[in-house]
């Protein structure tokens, strides 16, 4: 039998019901289920985790859905969440959101590369996949929106830390770079590599991932810029080793580059 794991005391059914309004804070717990079960929840499942009534957890579920921030899976008929709420809280430039700003590009790059692009921000310390577009080749490299890998191990994550000032880089290498741990054979696990790596990046524009995080994935990626020229987040495209050599980095950096430029000039406004 599956054991359950107790619901914080602000997410107990007789707790909710104490808030000034119930139905809302039952909505947020279920985002908070869903948020936990990547794979998704059925309606009894969700039923059974959260203690709501069976009746409440299916309107809720129904309204999220029709509002854009789940979905149903047609397998099993479980509910996940979509990439709504990271589009609301990712980086923005008055009413534009960066995520909505990148969407036209990413397809493109999408479509003229065939391979698997993201947009990625920085997320606590972390490089957080904040909108992908699947490539279409049969043998897809690919991750998951919402997903955070280190920004040390990465093309885009490397992109990010290249263009920070030097007071915020020194204050990530004390704490999430404090120890820079090694993935693959050619992850970037010292102070002083990466230091090299990203003084590199500013100079050329882009940056590369030979296979640093994954093995046998190689990535690149291009910074995306606000209007004060701050990071914002950035582009990448990944592919497997033997459809992106070395000799092609500089093809797809170009692509990546101008993709990003596109993005930059609809984000700033």
């Amino acid at each position: 039998m599956t054991s359950l794991v107790p619901l914080p005391l602000s997410q107990t059914p007789s707790a909710m019901d104490e808030m000034p309004s119930p139905t809302g804070a039952k909505t947020l717990a279920l985002l908070n289920l869903l948020s936990s079960h990547g794979a998704g929840l059925t309606v009894a499942e969700a039923t059974r985790r959260s203690g709501i009534t069976q009746n409440l957890v299916f309107r809720l579920l129904k309204t999220l859905v029709l509002m854009g921030y789940a979905t149903q899976r047609e397998d099993n008929k479980a509910y996940v969440l979509t990439n709504r709420l990271l589009e609301l809280t990712g980086p923005r430039v008055g009413d534009r959101s960066l995520a909505l700003c990148a969407h036209e590009a990413l397809r493109r790059l999408r479509d003229e590369t065939g391979e698997t692009v993201q947009l990625i921000i920085e997320s606590g310390g972390k490089a957080l996949v904040l909108e992908q577009f699947r490539g279409t080749q049969a043998l897809q490299v690919c991750g998951e929106v919402g997903m955070r890998v280190p920004l040390y191990s990465c093309a885009p994550g490397k992109a990010i830390l290249a263009h920070w000032g030097e007071a915020a880089l020194e204050a990530w290498f004390l704490d999430e770079g404090k120890t820079l741990k090694r993935f693959t054979a050619t992850t970037l696990s010292n102070r002083e590599e990466l230091i090299r790596d990203l003084d590199s990046i500013r100079h050329l524009g882009y940056a590369i991932d030979r296979a640093e995080g994954v093995e046998g994935i190689h990535c690149v990626a291009a910074p995306i810029f606000d209007e004060y020229r701050q990071p914002a987040g950035a582009l990448t495209v990944m592919a497997p080793i033997n459809r992106m050599p070395e000799e092609e980095f500089k093809h797809f950096a170009r692509r990546c580059r101008e993709a990003a430029d596109q993005v930059e000039r609809k984000f700033r406004g």
